[in-house]
């Protein structure tokens, strides 16, 4: 059965916009090419998502003990974040649609702070919020009915990632299956089920704009409990996931990317003829003359060759 929820002109414009910039972002060579983008990221996620649980370790702390090293801070903040760290190392791992590779997710995420971490609540469970029961999450019978048909959906129903993505989201944070651990399981599972279809959302910390929005985020959540269907929500989290794309587009391609970088991936674009303008079109963040000077690279590197001269230099890309 569909969970409900309606696809309206605001949610068509949002798909609309994240395809395109999916299709400026050069996925395979986010992948493939830059490691250091990816570490960068993946400390992001990791960051933001425990973040909101209220993990007290920064991203220095977090490289940190990726990295091996001895790191000062609460036993439990560092064992979230090692046990993270196993998570997303592995992440390819996991099948979007597999109920048994959810639950070995979750053993990971919350081995050692939880009781029998990788299994489904047996009490029922409420959040509440100041004096007040915010949600009363559906009892505990029902979770195992109410996860397979969830997952019956991501398998069956012909819809795409990026709405199947925010719905199982929320109806999983609705449904609360664990007796801790929901929210980045909820987080975790939506990014797994759009690198199903998009392989650059491995390396995309929507979290990071979650943590900064997080009084909109429980704020959404909570009106989609009260209108009974997660429409709300799915306009939320596409807006999230929009408005990082933009800032991935903006500043990570761009800035964080060194001369061999840029080449690599303006090479991989294909344009057959271009001029500096347009190679600063992708690099919007470069200045003209370190434009200049990157061109003058890919012809020494035997990338491109070039015709004309001064503002009419056009450049050619070399094929092999």
């Amino acid at each position: 059965m569909r969970p409900p929820y309606e696809i309206n002109s605001k949610i068509l414009k949002l798909i609309t916009s994240i395809s395109e910039k999916i299709g400026e972002v050069n996925a395979s060579f986010l992948v493939k090419s830059s490691p250091s983008l990816r570490k960068q990221n993946q400390i992001k996620t990791i960051h933001s998502s425990l973040q909101i649980e209220g993990n007290t370790l920064t991203e220095q702390q977090i490289t940190a003990i990726l990295e091996k090293k001895r790191v000062i801070g609460p036993s439990k903040d560092i064992k979230e974040v090692q046990n993270a760290i196993r998570v997303y190392e592995t992440i390819e791992d996991y099948k979007f649609d597999s109920i048994s590779s959810f639950l070995k997710a979750h053993k990971i995420l919350m081995e050692g702070l939880i009781e029998r971490p990788g299994t489904f609540r047996s009490e029922g469970v409420g959040i509440v919020k100041g004096s007040k029961v915010e949600h009363l999450a559906p009892p505990a019978e029902n979770v195992h009915y109410l996860m397979n048909d969830l997952f019956d959906y991501l398998k069956n129903e012909d819809e795409i990632p990026l709405i199947k993505s925010c719905v199982f989201h929320y109806e999983m944070e609705f449904i609360h299956p664990f007796a801790d651990g929901n929210g980045r399981m909820g987080r975790l599972w939506q990014t797994i089920i759009l690198m199903s279809k998009y392989a650059v959302f491995q390396y995309l910390p929507f979290e990071t704009l979650i943590s900064k929005t997080q009084e909109d985020y429980y704020k959404v959540l909570s009106i989609c409990d009260k209108t009974g269907k997660s429409t709300v929500f799915i306009e939320y989290m596409l807006s999230v996931i929009n408005d990082t794309l933009t800032e991935l587009i903006g500043s990570s391609v761009a800035v964080k990317m060194n001369q061999d970088d840029r080449l690599q991936h303006f090479y991989s674009l294909n344009m057959d003829t271009f001029t500096r303008k347009d190679f600063m079109q992708v690099f919007k963040h470069l200045s003209s003359a370190s434009a200049s000077r990157d061109l003058k690279a890919g012809i020494d590197k035997g990338l491109f060759s070039k015709s004309g001269d001064k503002r009419l230099t056009t450049y050619h890309l070399k094929k092999e």
